[in-house]
């Protein structure tokens, strides 16, 4: 039985369904009841991604870029376990760990080390393993007397701090990336930007969704482009990123 790291793909299809998208916010609602504004509701389901079929191996260094809308992130999501496919299989061998929403699992009432513990249970943590790390967090998000304090009282520079430290406190075997590479004002994003490239040369596997193409060409051994959920180029860092590009570059048919 091998322990190696891996995630396998096969007819990966998924939609979001046309409410979603049609549902309107209160400023919406008062502008329809007003006459103020028209908006065009969506007839079909959104298809995110379409019959997606990809094996990424231990050692890869993945980035997948694409434009906005493409299913990038929805395509990391799915990987981690967020979204379920309509149809098609994702399967996984290896911790997970995914930085996404840094904040999500934050609690606004409780204190910077209360969340502390939530967040690390949020992301797999045992209760012991989260004490054995808390003092090495509150060292890293540099907040002092403050984790003490509810979030309710944090800047938001603070809460990303805090955010950011307990992130990328805990490893994994595969690390999914979303537009995430630094966090925080100029000067925490150094020794931030240091953390992350300890996080991805200590993971066996890195999928990286970026707009950023030096990011990609510096931290990805792989590339993969996506356009309207499907992969349209995959391979050679480089190739796929030109074929991406002339893809942009061409002028919009008349």
């Amino acid at each position: 039985m091998t322990n190696e790291s891996y995630i396998r793909i096969r007819n990966a299809t998924l939609s979001f369904p046309s409410s979603i998208y049609n549902a309107l916010t209160l400023k919406e609602e008062v502008f329809k009841i007003l006459n103020l504004g028209k908006r065009t509701n969506l007839l079909y389901d959104v298809v995110a991604l379409k019959e997606v079929d990809l094996d990424i191996l231990e050692g890869e260094k993945v980035g997948i870029i694409g434009r906005n809308g493409a299913g990038k992130s929805t395509l990391l999501k799915a990987m981690a376990g967020i979204y379920p496919l309509q149809s098609g299989s994702i399967v996984t061998s290896g911790r997970i760990r995914s930085l996404f929403e840094l904040s999500l699992g934050f609690e606004h009432e409780a204190t910077g080390r209360e969340n502390i513990t939530y967040r690390g249970l949020l992301l797999g943590e045992s209760p012991k393993g989260i004490k054995r790390i808390e003092n090495e967090i509150i060292e890293f998000a540099g907040l002092g007397g403050f984790i003490d304090y509810p979030l309710k009282t944090y800047s938001a520079g603070m809460m990303v701090r805090l955010a950011f430290a307990i992130s990328t406190s805990i490893g994994g075997d595969i690390l999914l990336l979303d537009e995430i590479l630094a966090a925080g004002d100029a000067s925490f994003q150094t020794k931030a930007r240091s953390r992350m490239m300890e996080l991805i040369d200590k993971a066996k596997i890195i999928v990286l969704v970026s707009h950023d193409m030096s990011a990609i060409k510096t931290l990805c051994n792989r590339a993969i482009y996506l356009r309207d959920g499907r992969v349209i180029a995959d391979g050679n860092v480089d190739d796929v990123i030109n074929a991406y590009l002339n893809s942009v570059n061409q002028p919009a048919p008349a």
